[in-house]
């Protein structure tokens, strides 16, 4: 290997355990990140708006967030979890929200629910899972962002998921659709859990 073939050595934070309490850091983390790579949207698991709050609060104003909910019916039948005014007001301000079926738990969970057996989709995130929930939660939204046409195949994006709720993951990804998973690539792990 000669020094053309090196890259810069970048740092990775991991936080000491998963959970909310890593949420500022997170987005302090990824704000400095994406201006030293050129990134412009970043993606952000939000269950009730709380963690896309936040967001708009620490990440650089150039920054267009995207915002990706639980599905409606998550928790319980026909309820969404983002209420309509936390919507509005996050899309108010410039916050793209999107709420679409889980690219890891569709039509798959629902053969499990029904005939107890698991489906491709879900053990691909049970798979995920082993580097932790917030890595798993990062790669989906970025699945889900494509499908939608939010994000492009062709430009890296920051996405930042959690394990339950808050920020403790986040990385740089070029996004390919669902159907086009194993496309996707994971460029840089920017920070997680060590342990979870």
């Amino acid at each position: 290997m000669n020094d053309s073939d090196l890259c810069n050595d970048v740092q990775c934070r991991y936080f000491r355990k998963p959970g909310p309490q890593n949420t500022t850091s997170v987005l302090e983390i990824v704000s400095h990140r994406a201006k030293e790579l050129g990134v412009r949207k970043v993606l952000v698991a939000t269950c009730s708006g709380k963690t896309a709050f936040r967001a708009l609060e620490i990440l650089d104003p150039y920054l267009k967030i995207i915002a990706v909910s639980h599905v409606t019916g998550f928790l319980k039948p026909d309820h969404q979890e983002l209420s309509s005014e936390d919507r509005k007001k996050l899309e108010s301000k410039g916050v793209t929200v999107l709420t679409c079926q889980h690219a890891f738990g569709g039509i798959g969970r629902a053969v499990r629910n029904k005939l107890s057996t698991y489906q491709v989709d879900e053990i691909i995130a049970y798979t995920l899972r082993i580097f932790g929930q917030g890595i798993k939660v990062a790669i989906e939204l970025v699945l889900m962002a494509a499908d939608a046409g939010l994000v492009r195949t062709d430009e890296d994006v920051i996405s930042i998921g959690g394990s339950a709720r808050g920020a403790d993951a986040a990385l740089v990804i070029r996004p390919s659709n669902t159907f086009n998973f194993f496309d996707l690539k994971v460029k840089e792990v920017i920070c997680k859990p060590l342990l979870f």
